[in-house]
């Protein structure tokens, strides 16, 4: 299993309507590119940031699937994205696989 991890950190005045995007717009939008199995949207409450944080993760069996996505999907959504919410954020992107328990 592969987890495609974004953090977004994003200013409080912004959270209602961030949150409405990302669930009826964006993170259906990413599903809908076959990439993924599953996803989630977690709030972090710890540590505290300056700001909102909050982490979509987007499940993955394969390498190349999160390869042809982060190449020929991404960049359009990120930029989508932007648009909406450009200076009120700030977001990094990680890439977790998960280790068979001992």
């Amino acid at each position: 299993m592969i987890v495609f991890n974004v953090t977004t950190i994003i200013e409080e005045s912004i959270q209602a309507e961030y949150l409405t995007f990302m669930q009826q717009e964006h993170m259906p939008l990413v599903m809908a590119t076959g990439a993924f199995t599953s996803s989630n949207l977690f709030l972090l409450t710890e540590p505290v940031n300056e700001g909102i944080t909050y982490c979509a993760q987007y499940i993955t069996d394969s390498e190349e699937k999160l390869e042809n996505y982060r190449l020929n999907q991404s960049p359009s959504l990120q930029e989508h994205f932007k648009n909406k919410f450009d200076g009120k954020y700030v977001a990094f992107r990680s890439v977790l696989h998960l280790i068979d328990p001992v």
